[in-house]
């Protein structure tokens, strides 16, 4: 146990207390499973993308969720709207850049969102974070082709710049503000075989960021959390379906006080 488990453990029985509020603008490919993530956790998702309903769900929600995983320009319009309106309220929001570094058209999106309104939290693979910077970077599609390792300069300029969370999730996570940084262990290459594993750890980090104000811990906490749903996931699962299936049930039921136990962050 250290003092960071035990604030991984705060923030999550704080989530389940509460039961945060979520609005979510993703992709097509995970919006089912996205959604039961939040609701396992103990959140409530909200899954809208029509810009006639930004404002009122800006209202009533406490933090936005931008999935770049299925773009279309009328999803892009209300993807900038929400991040605006989530800045006017002072809501939390969790950019995933899905792709980023891809085409031209993710790319340029995802500079766009962030120049329009900075989020509070960027979570990505290694080369998604890497095509944000000035150094850029080319991905596989939605696969990474670099190492949290390859991505730690990068994270810590974007980080700075921006003003804004850096959290690259891979074999081990990375989290930094720029200043502090904080890595996380765990997990299974299992997470590899499933889609949307990473559209599940993005929404994990906007629920705990609903309950927490510092976007560091909380972004570190939710990756040290789902890498402990992971290890545990794997326990009678014969393939990645009952995998995923197993994720789910632990979501629901890990326990804060198992979360302080075996939680795994280090500041670095």
């Amino acid at each position: 146990m250290t003092e960071l488990a035990k604030f991984a453990a705060e923030t999550l029985e704080k989530v389940k207390r509460k039961k945060p509020v979520i609005h979510s603008i993703t992709n097509f490919v995970v919006m089912n499973s996205t959604a039961n993530v939040l609701l396992a956790l103990g959140a409530s998702p909200i899954m809208a993308h029509a810009m006639e309903e930004m404002e009122d769900i800006a209202a009533i929600s406490n933090a936005l969720i931008i999935n770049m995983g299925t773009l279309s320009k009328p999803w892009i319009q209300s993807m900038n709207a929400a991040a605006r309106l989530a800045r006017i309220v002072s809501k939390p929001y969790v950019l995933d850049p899905v792709g980023s570094g891809a085409t031209r058209f993710r790319t340029q999106t995802a500079h766009e969102l962030i120049r329009y309104a900075p989020p509070t939290v960027i979570r990505g693979n290694a080369s998604e974070i890497m095509s944000l910077s000035s150094q850029g970077a080319q991905t596989r599609g939605v696969d990474s082709t670099h190492s949290v390792d390859d991505a730690i300069g990068a994270s810590t300029q974007v980080a700075r710049n921006l003003k804004t969370v850096i959290a690259v999730t891979g074999e081990k996570d990375l989290i930094t503000d720029g200043y502090r940084s904080f890595m996380v262990s765990g997990g299974h290459p299992w997470m590899a075989a499933v889609t949307g594993t990473g559209c599940a750890a993005t929404v994990i980090v906007g629920a705990f960021l609903a309950v927490e104000k510092d976007a560091t811990l909380a972004a570190a906490s939710a990756l040290a959390f789902f890498k402990l749903v992971a290890e545990r996931a794997i326990e009678g699962a014969s393939g990645p379906g009952s995998f995923w299936v197993n994720v789910l049930d632990q979501i629901y039921a890990i326990t804060p006080l198992e979360v302080e136990r075996h939680a795994r962050i280090e500041l670095v």
